[in-house]
């Protein structure tokens, strides 16, 4: 009965020993309804604000650099060179109404040759010239009132034949002006406007001096060919030996 009761005891003990931890296991932890959640009003408003605040601050930099990139995109477009020039279509039309102009007969658009040739056709007719030499001045004259009319008819057609050059260029550049993408291209596109009504205006000066030439001859003509008139009257009233007669043969062979 005593060996009984001593084993009781010690299997007691023995459980007791086993549920010993836990028991202090079972102490130590602590349920999670047992936090109370705290919520504070003010914090969470005070980062909603600052995370606004960045939000803005990244969008006013995003702004910003798009607005720094479409400023440089306005200034390669400022910048960019009109890929059109007329400039050599300029010179050639240029070039042929001066090629004509050089080829004015006889008296050319040249101050030292035009006195020389005014002081040998159309100065005062000499009382010594011979009737022969009176004859040839005088259509050497007329030949160049001809040539003036002649050179001046062709700088009108050389003129005209400009029109249809120009007026391609124009529009060319009338399309290109409005449609330029930037500052540069619309200067040059008129700059190249201002140069084809230069090179119009020039062929207007190159007519007026054809035609004024073409004047101006025509009118020494005149002068001159009264003044060699009077000569001639002159010649014909002086006084003479008269008739003088002498021997004629009406058959030579006798």
């Amino acid at each position: 009965m005593t060996g009984f009761r001593s084993r009781l005891r010690a299997r007691r003990i023995a459980i007791a020993l086993m549920a010993a931890p836990v028991g202090i296991l079972s102490a130590s932890i602590i349920p999670v309804a047992a936090f109370d959640i705290v919520y504070d009003p003010t914090n969470y408003a005070q980062n909603v604000m600052q995370a606004a605040r960045a939000l803005e601050q990244i969008n006013n930099q995003i702004t910003s650099l798009q607005n720094e990139a479409q400023m440089l995109i306005n200034q390669a477009k400022n910048l960019a060179s009109l890929p059109f020039s007329s400039l050599q279509q300029l010179q050639q039309s240029v070039q042929k109404t001066q090629a004509l102009l050089k080829q004015a007969q006889n008296i050319a658009f040249d101050v030292q040759k035009v006195d020389q040739m005014f002081n040998q056709k159309y100065a005062n007719v000499s009382m010594s010239a011979s009737d022969q030499q009176l004859v040839a001045d005088a259509k050497s004259r007329w030949q160049n009132t001809v040539g003036g009319l002649q050179d001046a008819m062709r700088v009108q057609a050389g003129v005209v034949s400009n029109i249809d050059s120009n007026k391609e260029q124009m529009s060319e550049l009338v399309n290109r002006s409005q449609s330029a993408t930037g500052a540069l291209q619309a200067t040059q596109a008129g700059n190249q406007l201002l140069a084809l009504q230069s090179q119009q205006l020039s062929d207007l000066v190159a007519v007026l001096a054809a035609n004024g030439r073409a004047q101006a001859l025509t009118d020494a003509e005149r002068a001159a060919a009264a003044e060699q008139g009077r000569e001639q009257r002159r010649r014909f009233l002086t006084p003479g030996a008269g008739y003088q007669p002498g021997n004629a043969k009406m058959f030579p062979g006798n």
